[in-house]
This record gives structure tokens, C-alpha cells and sequence, in this order.
């Protein structure tokens, strides 16, 4: 049955990479993530399935039991299915991106210590700080680290630098001025506080949220 659309998911690939894995609890974790990673891509291309009748197929064939079906029924099931997802007009890249970036955003709000600002803005606050903060009009002096979603890092100083808080995006511009100096705070910032439907050039995808790690050093007016 090497056809079967379940060993085209590409979430089974990490199967061999993780099995060195062996305590209890990195068992469980692995195959809760498989699941879960499964189940998303499913929930996608079939919003329908019985979930019972999956976890039955997935076990008996995992266990080497006989099947409730011949392969060959299952081959042309299979095929059917392929055929019919293939003839599916495909979705605009647009609403892929700000599904995806829902996603995210929904993973980053439920982690521990992350509070909500203005416009969807996630902060966690890694420093405190006590000093000053800056005015809308003002300037901030900054260290930070810029990452896209997939941890990448597309921007980052090595050392403090000024910027003023009517040329930044306003994902900063909003989060900044209620930033105390001597704080450091990791920030998501949704896409349209960003750099929305346009992107920036080949760094950044439209509707791509982006993830600051910012210590405040200075603040004025």
C-alpha cells in the first residue's frame, strides 16, 4: 500500500529523525505532535472525516492487523479522494498567508506570561524597567533582534541605536511608548501593524507577522 495518502504526509518524516528518543514522556510527546500535526492537515482537506474510523484504520495498519478493506479497495478509495482534492480550485495565497499567520498568533497569545496591547500587539516582558518612556513624538534608543515566524533572523543591530518613533512600524510605534527604559520585552507584532499586504521587498511576505526581542536603553519627548 505504499501509495496510501497517509505516507505522503510529510508530517511522518521527523519519525526517524526523532525515534533516538527514548524516556516515556518524549514518546508521548512525539506521537501527540504527529497527531496534532496530522489532524491540522486533515481538519483542512477533509473537515468531515470520522475521526473513529481514521484512528481505527491508523492503528490496525500500524499494528500489522488484517484491514477492514482489500488493498484494492483501498487503492481506488485513495485515488477517488487524490482526484478530488486535485480538482479543488486552490486558495489565493493571500488568505493562506493570514490563515497561517492566525495561527500563529493564536499559538503565541496562549504561551505563558503573554499579555495583549493595543491592535493585537503580544508582549511578554523578559527585563522590567523603571525609567523613563517615550512620547509619541519621541525618540528611542534600542537594541533588538527582528525574526519572522519561523525563527529566521531578518534584522538585528549590535549596538544601541536611535530611532525616531514617527519612522518606525507601528506595531514599534504603538508598543514603544509604553515601554519604560531599562525594559527588554519580546513583541508580536500582527502583520497589519507591520508591513501588512504589501511585505517589505524579498525579506518579508505579505500578511507576515513579525517577533522582536527589544531592550529599551533610552527614551526622549
Amino acid at each position: 500500500m505504499s501509495r496510501f495518502l497517509f505516507l505522503s504526509l510529510c508530517v511522518f518524516f521527523s519519525v526517524a529523525q526523532a525515534a533516538e528518543k527514548s524516556t516515556e514522556n518524549d514518546a508521548r510527546e512525539l506521537a501527540y505532535s504527529l497527531g496534532a500535526s496530522l489532524g491540522e492537515r486533515l481538519r483542512q482537506e477533509v473537515p468531515d472525516l470520522q475521526l473513529q474510523a481514521l484512528v481505527d484504520g491508523l492503528q490496525q495498519a500500524y499494528q500489522g492487523k488484517p484491514l477492514a478493506l482489500r488493498d484494492e479497495q483501498i487503492e481506488q478509495i485513495l485515488a477517488e479522494h487524490e482526484a478530488q482534492v486535485a480538482e479543488r480550485p486552490a486558495m489565493p495565497q493571500s488568505e493562506v498567508a493570514l490563515e497561517n499567520e492566525q495561527r500563529f498568533l493564536a499559538g503565541e497569545k496562549a504561551k505563558p506570561g503573554v499579555r495583549e496591547l493595543a491592535d493585537g500587539i503580544l508582549l511578554t516582558e523578559l527585563t522590567p524597567g523603571t525609567g523613563a518612556k517615550a512620547g509619541p513624538n519621541g525618540k528611542v534608543q534600542v537594541m533588538y533582534v527582528g525574526r519572522l515566524p519561523d525563527g529566521s533572523v531578518f534584522d538585528q543591530n549590535s549596538q544601541p541605536q536611535w530611532f525616531s518613533l514617527d519612522s518606525v512600524i507601528s506595531g514599534w510605534r504603538s508598543a514603544l511608548q509604553q515601554m519604560p527604559v531599562g525594559a527588554k520585552w519580546r513583541l508580536v507584532i500582527p502583520s497589519a501593524q507591520a508591513y501588512g499586504a504589501d511585505g517589505a521587498g524579498d525579506l518579508i511576505a505579505p500578511f507576515t507577522p513579525l517577533v522582536f526581542e527589544v531592550e529599551l536603553r533610552g527614551a526622549t519627548g
